[in-house]
């Protein structure tokens, strides 16, 4: 297998030289774990405390993370992703809120998303979150089987319709959808949700795409006893890989509640459950679209070399790659030259409203080992090659 992700000429191509040097120095300030959590704690004050700084936020960690603050907003970043055949996914990333008007919100939002991304041919997925469509202390409750009361009831009927009207605009326009994944503690009701939607709108192709987070150890059991399922029901299965988003916050609360605590022992677990998720999709192509959410570059190259042996087009439709915007450019760019589907995930929304998203996003950045340094690393290597 070629190894393209050394080619940092056609990973940074659409950045100026003034883009690269914002993304070495955001990326140098993320390597300090210190530093990170001092700038989380100073951003959360000054927004708190209702202080100009949008305008700083903006020119730096927002533009080089987000797309815009509208749909609109972003679509000079998509049509630029385009020119190098990156698709977009559009991720209104706006943290999950806990009454009903933010929450009707958010469903208007992602119903207008999918009239917007129809129309554009470099928008293939429309994405929402299950906690922006209903409170997490609900589907809590839904998780752990718990008597629901009347009220609580009329309002998980609420939800279970925010789905349902989603998923179906989404079949009516066939779109794909993908629909991420939150804590444990709340995703076996989110799975039984879409599951439900599969069911539903997944009859000939994959439109509902559920998130698989392979951290957790229980995730491989769970794909191929939901494949059994749509085998015997006549459902296509779509499934959004990833390894993990919430890995601190899960271990500390089974420690704390005293439960085996539903993540993988060690990275390499992680990494082994993930690639052999990913090659049972593959080996059941038929019936398993996949978006590979990765930016591990030997689970790339693995899944590009099985897709090699099994004689599949690289442009299949029922196989994408994606990574998040702002990150891994080398992998998304030098796959899609090659001429595989890749996605960039492109969070929108107001800066504010954004900034939780951004916070997190450089947390996970400083747990990740190897993350960070091997973006320096690459847009060092630029940095040098456009000297020379």
């Amino acid at each position: 297998m070629k190894k393209i992700f050394e080619d940092t000429a056609t990973a940074f191509a659409l950045k100026t030289d003034a883009e690269l040097e914002r993304a070495y120095f955001l990326f140098k300030m993320i390597a300090n774990e210190p530093l990170v959590k001092i700038g989380t704690a100073v951003t959360n004050l000054a927004i708190k405390a209702h202080l100009p700084v949008e305008g700083l936020i903006r020119a730096t960690v927002f533009d080089h993370f987000c797309g815009g603050i509208s749909e609109k907003d972003c679509m000079p970043v998509v049509e630029k992703l385009w020119e190098k055949k990156v698709c977009s996914v559009l991720d209104y990333s706006v943290e999950g809120k806990d009454t009903e008007d933010p929450l009707d919100d958010a469903l208007e939002k992602v119903l207008y998303i999918l009239d917007f991304v129809k129309e554009k041919g470099a928008i293939p997925f429309a994405v929402f979150k299950p906690t922006g469509y209903g409170r997490m202390s609900l589907f809590k409750k839904v998780n752990a089987g718990k008597t629901l009361t009347k009220d609580e009831e009329a309002e998980w009927g609420r939800v279970v319709n925010r789905f349902d009207k989603t998923c179906k605009k989404a079949y009516d326009l066939d779109v794909s959808l993908l629909i991420d994944a939150e804590e444990s503690w709340m995703q076996d009701a989110a799975d039984e949700l879409v599951e439900e939607m599969m069911r539903k709108y997944n009859k000939k192709k994959a439109i509902v795409f559920n998130t698989i987070q392979f951290y957790r150890w229980d995730r491989l059991d769970y794909l191929k006893k939901l494949h059994q399922r749509a085998t015997e029901q006549g459902f296509k299965i779509g499934i959004k890989a990833v390894r993990g988003a919430y890995l601190e916050k899960e271990n500390e609360r089974a420690e704390e509640k005293g439960y085996r605590s539903p993540i993988c022992a060690s990275k390499k677990e992680t990494d082994e459950n993930f690639d052999a998720g990913v090659k049972y999709a593959l080996d059941n192509l038929d019936s398993i679209s996949i978006f590979a959410g990765t930016h591990n570059e030997q689970s790339s190259y693995l899944l590009m070399e099985q897709m090699e042996n099994k004689k599949i087009e690289k442009n299949d439709s029922r196989i994408w790659f994606g990574q998040l915007y702002g990150m891994s450019d080398h992998i998304s760019f030098n796959m899609a030259a090659e001429g595989y589907k890749v996605a960039k995930y492109l969070p929108f929304g107001p800066v504010r409203d954004v900034m939780p998203y951004l916070i997190r996003r450089a947390q996970e950045n400083t747990s990740v080992a190897g993350q960070t340094s091997r973006e320096l690393e690459l847009l060092k290597k630029e940095r040098k090659r456009r000297r020379m």
